[in-house]
């Protein structure tokens, strides 16, 4: 059944995962574990793995990673060695296609109602990998497009501790951020006026728990693991991550969340957000 868009609350602002959708720091991070398997000689990481990994918080320190890698040293040791690695990796980490464009345009766009669209930046990374990602010009651009207030992060004191993603909690923070400054006379935004950009499977649960339309970006071998159960990924409902809160589970195929395969792809028109025209 396709998505019904017309039925929804027009757009009002939009909150964008980093990781994976705006900079290649996923890839980063499979380059660096690769490194190091092959170093205690194990093999690469599967396509089925990487996706089970991918959006979740200190991933190469949990079960699904090394009950898998099985590694001849403790996780601590592999964790200090991995931190090392990745550390070296992050300070290449690149913009993704589309991804300046697309804020660029966002951040001059207006929503149905005539007023500017907000963004906001709701990331699991803490502080000092966040810094570390975002060090190259190009990729410290793209902050340019969100102001500091409306940056949620890891570690960011808003968002509780043990309740990152696939939790509603910083999509619902970074939401606060955008209403605390909606000016006198105007409505608060809604959850359900929000669009999220996600290229992760939890992520995608954490948009559509906090009750917000979701657009999922992911990486082409994440994309090709879940086909089979597209529907459910889009729902929020592939249980990769048991939370509780199952008062805020949703419905298949509801139309509250489409996949593309590119941020270049993004149709505005579709989502009712005016773009500025060309001089």
């Amino acid at each position: 059944m396709a998505p019904q868009l017309d039925r929804f609350p027009p757009i009002r602002a939009c909150i964008f995962d980093m990781d994976g959708l705006l900079i290649n720091s996923e890839d980063m991070v499979t380059q660096s574990t690769n490194t190091l398997l092959a170093k205690y000689g194990r093999p690469p990481l599967t396509s089925l793995i990487r996706a089970q990994m991918m959006g979740i918080t200190g991933s190469t320190n949990g079960d699904v990673f090394h009950a898998w890698a099985g590694l001849p040293i403790s996780r601590e040791e592999f964790a200090h060695e991995s931190r090392e690695e990745m550390q070296r990796h992050f300070r290449n980490c690149t913009p993704l296609p589309g991804a300046e464009k697309l804020l660029s345009v966002l951040s001059q766009a207006r929503g149905a109602s005539g007023d500017r669209i907000g963004l906001a930046l709701a990331t699991g990374s803490k502080s000092d990998s966040y810094e570390l990602k975002m060090s190259q010009l190009e990729t410290r651009r793209l902050l340019g497009f969100f102001q500091p207030r409306r940056r949620v992060l890891g570690d960011d004191p808003r968002v509780h501790q043990g309740r990152g993603k696939p939790a509603p909690d910083i999509y619902l923070a970074a939401l606060q951020s955008l209403n605390s400054a909606v000016g006198p006379g105007k409505k608060a935004i809604l959850p359900s006026e929000c669009l999220v950009f996600e290229d992760s499977v939890v992520g995608v649960e954490a948009g559509r728990r906090a009750g917000m339309r979701v657009l999922w970006v992911p990486h082409p071998d994440l994309a090709a693991e879940y086909q089979p159960v597209l529907k459910e990924v889009l729902a929020g409902r592939t249980g990769m991550v048991n939370i509780g809160d199952e008062d805020q589970r949703v419905e298949v195929d509801d139309g509250w969340a489409e996949s593309i395969l590119s941020l270049e792809d993004f149709d505005y028109e579709k989502y009712g957000i005016s773009v500025p025209s060309k001089p």
